[in-house]
C-alpha cells in the first residue's frame, strides 16, 4: 500500500480532493471541475506526490458511477467505494460539532483508507465487456420495474371504469403487457366502444397484434366478454377516462419496448462473455438471469483471487471473500449474496423450489451439485431457503474461479428420500432438468 491516500468528495459540477500521508497530515487539497481539464489537474496532483503505474495512489469516493470514476478506473488504480453512511460515521471522529464541508468530507474519505484499509474493498478490475453487461443488465432490471409500475397504474385506472377488460388478459402469460391486450385497448379504450366491436374488427385486431393461431376461437371469446353487462360511468366521464387510459397505454407501450430492447442487448452481450457457459450451467440460470448474476458478482477468476474459492471450499455465500463486498464481516456475506440473487430477478426462487421439494441443503463436490433431502416434510423455513440460495451462489463463484461448469446434479442417498421429495426425482427434474439419484 502506498504512503499517500486520496479522498474525493464528488458533486454534480465539481469535486474536492484531499491527499494525506501515513500520519494523517494533509499534503495537498484541490477543487476541480467535472471536465477533462479537471481530470488532468487531478492526475497531475497525484503524479506530484509519487503516483506511478507501479505504485498508484488509491482513491476513496462515495460513488461507483460517473465519468470521473470510469476515467480513474482506466488508470488501473485501486478505487474504494465508501458507503455514504459509513463516511458519516467516520466524520464524527473528526468533527464533534457535526459541521460538514466538502473539504472535510474529502479528508474523511482519505482517512478511511489510511486507518482501515482492510475493512474496505476496491472495485473489481472487470473487463469492459463485464462492465457493459452490468450496465445493460441493471438497465433492463430498471426497465422491468418501470414496466410493472406503469402497468399497475393502467390496471388500477381500468378498474375504476372498465373492470370487464381485466378479464380479457387474465389467461395471458404476459398479462396486461400482452400485444393482444394492448392493441385491443388502443382500439377500444371504453366499455361502450369495446361492446361495439364486430367479429371482423376483432379478427383484424388479433392479426395486427401478431396472433397467428386459434384466431376464430379467440374472436368468439373476446366478442362474448366485451358484451357482458357491466356498470358504466356517465358518458362524458367514461370518455375522459378512456382518453387517460390511452395516455397511460402509450407510456406502457414505451416501457414494454424499452424492456424488450434492453433484454435483447443484454442477452447478446452476455453470450459473448467467456463465463457465459459456466454461469448458465447452473439450474435456473439462463442468458438473462445469468447476465444479472454476472453484473452483481463481477468478473471472478482464480488469477485475481487465488484463495478460498472452488466447489470444494463449501462457501456459504456468493461473496464470502469477494474484495468488493463492502466489508469483511461475516454478517455482510449472506446479505450481499441475497442481494445478488434478488437483483438477478430470481430472489431465492431456486431455494424456494428446492425447499418445497424437500431439499435441506445443496453441496458441491468436484463439478457435481449434490441435493441433500431433509429429514422431515417440506417446509418454507426462510433460514433454509437462504442457506440453500447462498450455497448455490457460492457454487457460482467457485465455478468461475475454477473455470468449471456444473456437471451432474444428484440427490444424495438417504432413508425415504423418495417419500420426502413430493413427486420423487421426477418433480426435481421439472425444476432442474437432469437429476441423478446417487
Amino acid at each position: 500500500m502506498t504512503s499517500v491516500f486520496c479522498g474525493i468528495d464528488w458533486a454534480t459540477d465539481h469535486h474536492d480532493i484531499a491527499l494525506l500521508d501515513e500520519a494523517g497530515t494533509l499534503l495537498d487539497k484541490l477543487r476541480i471541475d467535472d471536465t477533462p481539464t479537471g481530470l488532468s489537474q487531478l492526475l497531475d496532483l497525484l503524479a506530484q506526490h509519487g503516483d506511478s503505474p507501479e505504485n498508484p495512489i488509491p482513491v476513496a469516493i462515495e460513488t461507483s458511477h460517473g465519468l470521473l470514476v470510469a476515467c480513474l478506473r482506466a488508470t488501473s488504480r485501486p478505487i474504494y467505494v465508501i458507503n455514504p453512511l459509513t463516511a458519516a460515521r467516520y466524520r464524527d471522529r473528526y468533527a464533534l460539532s457535526r459541521k460538514k464541508s466538502d473539504h472535510l468530507d474529502a479528508k474523511v474519505l482519505a482517512n478511511i483508507l489510511r486507518t482501515d484499509p482492510a475493512e474496505h474493498r476496491p472495485l473489481p478490475a472487470g473487463s469492459h465487456l463485464t462492465q457493459a453487461i452490468t450496465v445493460l443488465a441493471r438497465a433492463h432490471q430498471d426497465a422491468v420495474w418501470d414496466r410493472v409500475q406503469t402497468g399497475n397504474r393502467l390496471r388500477s385506472h381500468l378498474r375504476e371504469y372498465f373492470p370487464g377488460f381485466l378479464t380479457v388478459f387474465r389467461h395471458f402469460r404476459e398479462g396486461l403487457a400482452s400485444p393482444v391486450t394492448r392493441t385491443l385497448l388502443a382500439a377500444a379504450p371504453t366499455p361502450t366502444q369495446a361492446a361495439q366491436l364486430t367479429r371482423p374488427q376483432l379478427r383484424a385486431i388479433l392479426k395486427k397484434a401478431g396472433r397467428q393461431r386459434e384466431i376464430a376461437g379467440e374472436v368468439e371469446r373476446l366478442h362474448t366478454l366485451l358484451r357482458e353487462p357491466q356498470m358504466h360511468q356517465p358518458p362524458m366521464i367514461e370518455q375522459a377516462m378512456g382518453t387517460k387510459a390511452l395516455a397511460l397505454l402509450r407510456q406502457f407501450d414505451a416501457a414494454c419496448a424499452s424492456a424488450d430492447v434492453l433484454e435483447a442487448a443484454t442477452t447478446a452481450a452476455f453470450a459473448t462473455h467467456q463465463d457465459a457457459e459456466i454461469i448458465t450451467s447452473f439450474p435456473g440460470l439462463g442468458a438473462l438471469t445469468g447476465a444479472r448474476v454476472l453484473a452483481e458478482l463481477g468478473r471472478v477468476s482464480s488469477r485475481d483471487h487465488s484463495a478460498g474459492f472452488g466447489f470444494e471450499s463449501g462457501l456459504d455465500s456468493a461473496v464470502a471473500r469477494e474484495p468488493w463486498a463492502g466489508g469483511s464481516s461475516e454478517g455482510c456475506r449472506d446479505r450481499h449474496a441475497e442481494q445478488c440473487l434478488t437483483r438477478a430477478g430470481r430472489p431465492r426462487s431456486f431455494a424456494v423450489g428446492m425447499v418445497c421439494s424437500g431439499v435441506q441443503a445443496v453441496e458441491f463436490v468436484g463439478a457435481a451439485m449434490i441435493l441433500r433431502p431433509s429429514d422431515g416434510p417440506p417446509h418454507s423455513d426462510q433460514v433454509v431457503k437462504r442457506r440453500v440460495a447462498d450455497r448455490e451462489s457460492g457454487g457460482v463463484v467457485g465455478a468461475l474461479c475454477s473455470s468449471q461448469a456444473v456437471g451432474d446434479i444428484k440427490v444424495a442417498p438417504g432413508q425415504g428420500r423418495r417419500a420426502q421429495i413430493p413427486g420423487g426425482t421426477g418433480h426435481l427434474v421439472s425444476h432442474l432438468g437432469s437429476v441423478e439419484v446417487g
